[in-house]
């Protein structure tokens, strides 16, 4: 069988338009806080597993309810199993609100489906339980075996989830509250975006926002709560114009795939790769206006670029030519994936590459 790779080219283009400052920040002390308990889920039709753990779990529920089994007496428990339980405690979430909960078993159990998760504690970082999950699994996931053998196994039948499973039973105290600040976080620092922010907060009250460094930007709030809600109810949809991302050129070698950013620039440049040569060519002219006309002399850059092969074929292009150009011409020739990626590396290592190159 011949085996046929595709090669993906992206170009990302980054044009000037404002975008609200919730699309681009977090708020310093908003945040969701991860929660986990062990469990049992029983009711399985016979889909459930006999481990020790889960043995001495069970017996450990039985207990809690005043019942003791003899240490002699093993109980066939195929019905049930033990799992992990974990949810996300949303910022904000109230004393008997619900939220939803993933439930994967632990051990050799073949499928969840059809149980139900009895009363479980879940626990976050500090040892403390925030919130009691049970109830019935909805599992999409399907699995059969045959007597020969054979099986087929659809998804995973192993996890289930429980919407609302769980009730809060301890609220999180945020820093939200707290001070005479609120802070920005911008998810992908920039020292540009950042200042641009606190200029945009400043352009709407003075002096109130400062820039800490190149990820967060400190603003002077109210400190009475339905105040600071408001102030912030504002300020989260004003609308400002983030910094240029740096240049660079992402290659996935795994899946062929070379996303170029438009600040990428490409320097005059002969490459020969194999049967390949690409050669890139860079000359100046200059442009004058009128003797009586107003104007500047203006330097502009003129490109060409030109691919050969063995067989002599030729690629030329008009000036203006990019790295973009570039890749497209050598796919053109008939370079695989691995060609190109080896040509960007080496353009990389002489340095005819203005930006950085990153591997995945």
């Amino acid at each position: 069988m011949k085996a046929v790779l595709t090669f993906l080219l992206i170009i990302i283009t980054f044009s000037s338009y404002g975008q609200r400052i919730k699309d681009l920040t977090d708020v310093a002390g908003v945040r969701s806080n991860q929660l986990i308990g062990y469990g049992l889920v029983v009711g399985l039709p016979g889909t459930g597993e006999q481990s020790p753990f889960t043995e001495q779990s069970f017996k450990t529920m039985l207990s809690n309810f005043g019942i003791t089994m003899p240490d002699n007496l093993k109980p066939k428990i195929k019905n049930v199993a033990a799992v992990a339980v974990h949810a996300e405690l949303n910022a904000f979430a109230k004393q008997g609100q619900n939220i939803d909960v993933t439930v994967s078993s632990m051990g050799s159990a073949q499928s969840l489906r059809g149980g139900t998760l009895i009363q479980t504690m879940l626990m976050g970082l500090d040892g403390n339980t925030y919130a009691v999950a049970q109830g019935s699994l909805v599992v999409s996931g399907l699995g059969a075996n045959g007597l020969d053998g054979s099986k087929i196994l659809v998804n995973t039948p192993t996890v289930g989830r429980i919407a609302n499973g769980a009730t809060v039973e301890r609220e999180i105290k945020s820093p939200f509250s707290m001070g005479d600040h609120i802070t920005f976080n911008l998810r992908q620092s920039d020292f540009t975006t950042a200042k641009r922010l606190s200029d945009t907060i400043n352009d709407l009250i003075s002096g109130s926002a400062r820039a800490i460094d190149a990820t967060s930007v400190q603003v002077t709030a109210p400190r009475d709560m339905a105040d600071r809600v408001s102030f912030l109810s504002v300020l989260e949809n004003l609308e400002f114009e983030p910094a240029t991302p740096s240049a660079k050129i992402i290659v996935n070698s795994r899946t062929g795939t070379i996303v170029i950013g438009s600040e990428v620039k490409l320097l005059a440049a002969a490459i020969t790769h194999g049967g390949i040569t690409v050669t890139i060519n860079e000359s100046e002219s200059v442009t004058q206006p009128n003797a009586f006309a107003e104007g500047e002399t203006k330097t502009t850059n003129d490109s060409s670029v030109n691919v050969t092969q063995e067989d002599a074929r030729m690629f030329v292009f008009n000036p203006g030519v990019t790295l973009d150009t570039l890749v497209r011409a050598i796919n053109e020739v008939g370079a695989g994936p691995g060609d190109v990626m080896a040509i960007l590396e080496a353009l990389d290592q002489a340095g005819a590459i203005r930006g950085q190159l990153i591997v995945i």
